[in-house]
C-alpha cells in the first residue's frame, strides 16, 4: 500500500490572474482611446471629416474595446475571489455594478462608433452634415465623457474603500484612487484626457498586485497524513 499520498493542485493564483487582466485591460483601453483622440476631434459638434482621413483608424481602437472589456470582467471577478469571505455585500453590489454599467456605456458608445462607420461607407454622402450623425456623434461623447466616467469613479471609490478595509493593496493606491474618483466625478465634459484617468489607475494597481503577489513564497503542497497499514 502507498506510504503515503502529496496532493498537488497548480493553478493560477487570483491575485496573478487578477493583475494580469487589469494590465490587458488598461493597455487595451488606453490604446483604443489614444488612437480615437488622435483621429477624431473631441469637439462633439465636428462635421465628421475623420470618416474620409482616419475611418481605418478609429476601427482599430473600436476592435480593441472588446478584449478591453473582457480583461475587465475578469479583472472584476479575481479580485471579488481573493477578497472571498471579507467582502462587504453593501460594498460588493456597488463595486460589481459600476463597474458592470461603465462596461455597458463603453460598449453602447463602440457600437455607435462603429455604426458610424458602416453607414459613411454605405452612404457618406447623406450621413456626413445629417441630423443622424450629429446625434449619435453627440451621444457617444456624452455617454463616455459624463456617465461612464462618472461610473469609473464610483468603482474606483469602492475598490478603494475595500482596499483599506482588507489591505488586499497598498493604502496609497486606495487613498490615491478617491482623489482620482472625486476628479472624475466632478471632472467637467471638456477634458479631453480625463477617459485615461481610469485605465491608468487600473494599471498602477495591476502592476501592485502583481508585483506583491511574485514577492510572496509559493503556497505549501497540501500533503495527506500518512495511513497505517491495517487502516
Amino acid at each position: 500500500m502507498q506510504s503515503g499520498v502529496t496532493v498537488t493542485r497548480t493553478r493560477l493564483t487570483a491575485p496573478r490572474a487578477a493583475a494580469i487582466a487589469g494590465i490587458l485591460f488598461s493597455i487595451l483601453l488606453i490604446s483604443s482611446i489614444i488612437l480615437i483622440r488622435l483621429s477624431v476631434p473631441a469637439n462633439p459638434l465636428e462635421a465628421g471629416a475623420w470618416l474620409q482621413t482616419r475611418a481605418n483608424t478609429v476601427a482599430l481602437a473600436l476592435n480593441l474595446v472588446p478584449f478591453a472589456g473582457i480583461a475587465f470582467l475578469w479583472f472584476i471577478g479575481v479580485l471579488r475571489d481573493r477578497l472571498g469571505e471579507r467582502e462587504d455585500r453593501f460594498f460588493a453590489t456597488v463595486f460589481l455594478g459600476s463597474g458592470l454599467l461603465f462596461l455597458a456605456m463603453l460598449f453602447f458608445s463602440a457600437a455607435v462608433v462603429g455604426g458610424i462607420i458602416i453607414a459613411h461607407t454605405a452612404d457618406s454622402q447623406r450621413l456626413l452634415g445629417s441630423g443622424t450623425f450629429t446625434f449619435a456623434r453627440a451621444i457617444t461623447y456624452e455617454i463616455m465623457n459624463i456617465y461612464a466616467i462618472k461610473m469609473a469613479g464610483v468603482f474606483m471609490i469602492v475598490t478603494s474603500t475595500l482596499a483599506i478595509r482588507t489591505g488586499f493593496i497598498a493604502r496609497w493606491i486606495a487613498l490615491l484612487g478617491y482623489a482620482l474618483a472625486l476628479l472624475l466625478l466632478l471632472s467637467s465634459r471638456y477634458i479631453e484626457e480625463i477617459l485615461l484617468v481610469f485605465p491608468l489607475w487600473v494599471l498602477l494597481t495591476s502592476f501592485y498586485i502583481l508585483i506583491d503577489n511574485l514577492r510572496q513564497p509559493p503556497p505549501a503542497e497540501a500533503t495527506c497524513p500518512e495511513k497505517h497499514p491495517d487502516e
